[in-house]
């Protein structure tokens, strides 16, 4: 059983590697794909073993998914707002750091977590019924902040009711599959490459540093934020990690770009690893992965949960040296290549995945979220504002 085990987590680490690094290829996806195959898969091995196997490809997942976000800007839903700060860091040389600090925040955040699961049992199964209520309204009173905060008052607002609009009409079409890939990638992708490419932008040598400056402060306010905004998104129905990303910004008003790297990579990780408390606790899976999980087990008690924790905390280690080791290699490849070229290839990649996994109507969606992501760019409106995409329906799904 030992060995069934530690050969499951290897293979789910290779399985989140490919997951991670190749656009469009979710961990969803590949634990979908396992459960339909599983009663072949059941005659050589157990459930225990195939869940294993999830949670390894899903935590390595987590460390390696800000690598395309940041040298290629294609972001997934959990990494759209690192796509930011991250492209910016390439185009200073520093795109390793951007990725380091992302893993800095997905490993110290892990740790954090697993340390706070005793802790979390019986808080969870006691205030859970009485916050959910107010989610809504909580959401409302952060964007309403957001937008008022700065000087282009009527321009956030516009942006925001744009994507948000946007995103209701989206994510309220039947049978569109994969709604997701080709609005954030139109928002926070094909849109920065869009302004690169007309700016004709060049990437610069990148410089593999082993030190971050970084108050020792700003990493502990950036993961004690990650872990509560990971925590909060991990309960509540709807909350995804890119709305707990909003949400911890606005409690950590002063982080730096480096401290906000840090944070949105804690937040991934800790969402996924408090699933299993909330499985556990509340009966409920909170993704994809982690329904797979509930469905391939008979029971879920408190000897599985330390199991796989227990399993997350080993591969957070090794997805660590992994994601380090894999950027140095793209750091290295992206300026000996023609950026121009690269931004071309890139959003024609986007483009075919987008009508690959949506067809004609992804493409619309793509050329449409584009248009609204252009504009916070040209108008100096933070983008952070168009996270309205997904905002503004689960504000709807809460108070309606």
């Amino acid at each position: 059983m030992l060995t069934e085990i530690f050969i499951a987590l290897l293979i789910g680490i290779l399985a989140g590697i490919i997951t991670g690094l190749i656009p469009g290829i979710h961990i969803n996806l590949v634990s979908l794909l396992l459960l339909t195959s599983s009663p072949f898969l059941l005659q050589f091995t157990n459930s225990i073993v195939l869940c294993v196997f999830i949670i390894s490809m899903s935590v390595t997942h987590t460390f390696l998914d800000f690598i395309p976000g940041v040298f290629l800007g294609a972001p997934e839903s959990e990494t759209a707002l690192s796509v930011l700060p991250g492209h910016k860091m390439l185009l200073q040389g520093k795109a390793y750091e951007a990725v380091k600090l992302t893993v800095i925040g997905s490993l110290f955040a892990l740790m954090l977590s697993a340390m706070l699961v005793p802790f979390l049992i019986p808080v969870v199964s006691f205030i859970y019924p009485y916050i959910k209520e107010y989610i809504g309204f909580i959401l409302i009173a952060i964007i309403t902040f957001m937008v008022l905060k700065d000087k282009n008052k009527l321009w956030n607002l516009i942006v925001f009711l744009l994507s948000g609009v946007l995103g209701l009409i989206v994510l309220s079409m039947p049978n569109l599959p994969n709604p997701l890939f080709p609005l954030l990638s139109g928002l926070f992708g094909l849109s920065m490459l869009v302004v690169s490419l007309m700016d004709k932008v060049n990437i610069p040598e990148q410089k593999i540093s082993d030190t971050i400056n970084l108050p020792k402060s700003e990493y502990a306010q950036a993961i004690g934020a990650g872990t509560l905004a990971g925590t909060l998104t991990s309960f509540f129905p709807g909350l995804g990690p890119a709305q707990g990303a909003v949400l911890a910004s606005q409690i950590t008003r002063k982080l730096s770009e480096h401290g906000f790297m840090v944070l949105i990579g804690g937040i991934n990780t800790v969402n996924f690893v408090l699933s299993l408390v909330t499985l556990l606790t509340l009966e409920k899976a909170r993704n994809g992965a982690v329904i797979v999980v509930s469905q391939l087990l008979e029971a879920f008690d408190y000897r599985l949960l330390i199991l796989f924790v227990g399993v997350a905390l080993v591969v957070g280690g090794l997805a660590t040296s992994l994601a380090l080791n894999i950027t140095k290699v793209f750091s290295r490849l992206i300026v000996k290549v023609n950026y121009k070229a690269l931004v071309i290839s890139i959003i024609m990649l986007i483009t075919t995945l987008a009508f690959y996994f949506s067809g004609w109507l992804g493409l619309l969606i793509l050329f449409t979220a584009t248009m609204i992501g252009i504009i916070p760019g040209e108008l100096g409106v933070s983008r952070n504002h168009a996270m309205g995409c997904l905002i503004l329906p689960v504000i709807l799904y809460f108070v309606l």
